[in-house]
């Protein structure tokens, strides 16, 4: 086993020392600082210790790039700091000082999200496969699809619904189950209230346009009538519902004596908001995600639609930086919700496969230089996989140009890629494994669209350094270390 004293020591020193650390934790590969002068930590002295790979500030927190080691390292730099450990989600809390009013917003979103996300890639494989069972004529079944000849496949098809009516339809569900959590509120009306948006009782959301007016359900409260809908799949009115909810139950945790709290509480939180929901948010909410949902797809259908692709393709890593990026899930699932499926999610996916192959240039580049290596070679993977923190914070920033030629290549391949209309089913796996959730008939052009992603960036990287465009940093790292550009 390493032993990693000396260096959680000159950790705590380079980082400002004990006294300039508010909160600290660590992920799977991370240690995860939270400082109270982020100016004091020198990020150069940082990275030239042995076990660091790298470091990136994301949120409001100061990350160091450890490896498979970092459990290790974390005990040993609790020992010399003096510093226990908290939980991620008390060192989010403390990060949010160093955040502004849009970064808080978007960590807002993200911490929604996030924990849905699991669910919602299972939901697309699965929507992936029944595209192939049951829209792919096959040459050798005389142009049927696989379940009109076999009744296996076609019970598969039927079962694996099962699944994709859960996560899809009742994603309201999801939505509020985890708004509850992030707010700190009671976790099980937040998983009730979702149900009252997308009870069997309502008129399901996706026949209400093909249902006429005299023949939608209500409720008759005498004096005035609630039209019985459902919210399938809809993100904004179950995010406005889940907020209420979570706001209604702490404002009413402040006024409410503890002794009769847990009955009172829950009831004059949960039932005016479920009245709101359907008279007022729901509806509200309806129209706001249909708005955004239009405006989008009318950019990505419009005659400059390779325009509008090109730019996002370009601007979404930057994005990713600032955490913005987050918005993107919401909007995904509206154009799921009011579409059948999402353009922007298979440029997504394709900008974490060109960030990928700018890392990939640089391993090239930089063969030899062992110490990167730890970081670019998993970086590269993660990439590949879907994740690209690491290879954008600890390698392509760096130096820059691979990081705008990461950008190009991705632009390229999303202004292809919209061209053409590539639709997902839904958010999947990013990177490589996305061609799963991409539709069944635009799987060749996603091809293309891959390729571009891999060698525009990589050929890019390149050029940028041989000819000295974007790569001060490079030039810097190589005055000192001499040997990196043998």
């Amino acid at each position: 086993m390493a032993d990693y004293k000396q260096d959680a020591k000159q950790l705590l020193e380079d980082i400002g020392g004990p006294e300039n650390i508010s909160a600290v934790s660590h992920c799977a590969t991370r240690m995860r600082f939270v400082l109270n002068d982020a100016s004091k930590a020198d990020v150069k002295k940082i990275e030239d210790i042995p076990a660091v790979k790298g470091t990136f500030t994301q949120a409001g927190q100061f990350q160091v790039i450890i490896g498979n080691d970092v459990a290790t390292f974390y005990n040993e730099f609790s020992k010399i700091s003096g510093k226990e450990g908290v939980s991620k989600d008390e060192v989010k809390a403390a990060s949010k000082q160093n955040q502004n009013p849009i970064q808080r917003a978007m960590s807002v979103l993200a911490e929604i999200f996030s924990p849905i996300i699991p669910a919602i890639v299972v939901g697309g494989l699965i929507l992936g496969f029944r595209n192939i069972l049951e829209g792919v004529p096959m040459g050798y079944l005389d142009g049927q699809t696989i379940v009109e000849v076999s009744q296996f496949w076609n019970g598969v098809n039927s079962f694996l619904w099962l699944i994709g009516e859960a996560i899809f339809h009742f994603l309201p569900v999801g939505i509020t189950w985890s708004i509850a959590k992030k707010m700190g509120t009671t976790q099980i009306l937040g998983i009730v209230l979702g149900i009252t948006l997308v009870s069997p009782q309502l008129l399901n959301a996706y026949a209400v346009a093909e249902t006429a007016a005299a023949d939608i359900p209500f409720w008759d409260f005498g004096f005035f009538q609630i039209d019985m809908i459902g919210y399938q799949a809809q993100v904004i009115p179950a995010m406005l519902a889940g907020f209420l909810l979570a706001y209604l139950e702490l404002g009413l945790r402040k006024v409410i004596p503890q002794a009769v709290s847990m009955i009172f509480v829950p009831f004059f939180a949960l039932v005016p908001t479920v009245l709101i929901a359907h008279t007022v948010l729901g509806p509200i909410g309806w129209i706001i995600g249909g708005w955004i949902s239009s405006l989008v797809y009318a950019g990505l259908g419009s005659s400059v639609n390779w325009l509008f692709g090109a730019l996002f393709g370009f601007l979404y890593s930057p994005l990713v930086i600032t955490g913005l990026h987050h918005m993107s899930n919401a909007i995904d699932l509206q154009l799921i919700a009011d579409y059948g499926g999402t353009n922007l999610w298979p440029m997504i996916a394709l900008s974490n496969i060109a960030q990928g192959s700018a890392v990939l240039a640089i391993i090239f580049l930089h063969r030899g230089d062992k110490k990167e290596e730890q970081v670019s070679i998993p970086a590269a993977i993660s990439c590949y996989l879907g994740v690209t923190e690491p290879a954008m914070f600890g390698i392509n920033i760096k130096y820059v140009y691979p990081f705008v030629a990461a950008m190009i290549g991705s632009g390229l391949a999303g202004m292809v890629s919209t061209i053409f209309n590539v639709t997902a089913n839904s958010i999947g796996v990013g990177g490589l494994p996305g061609i799963l959730s991409i539709q069944n008939q635009y799987w060749f052009v996603f091809i293309i669209c891959m390729v571009i992603a891999i060698v525009v960036p990589f050929a890019l990287t390149v050029v940028f350094r041989k000819y000295n465009i974007f790569n001060k940093s490079d030039q810097a790292i190589e005055a000192s270390q001499p040997e990196l550009g043998q």
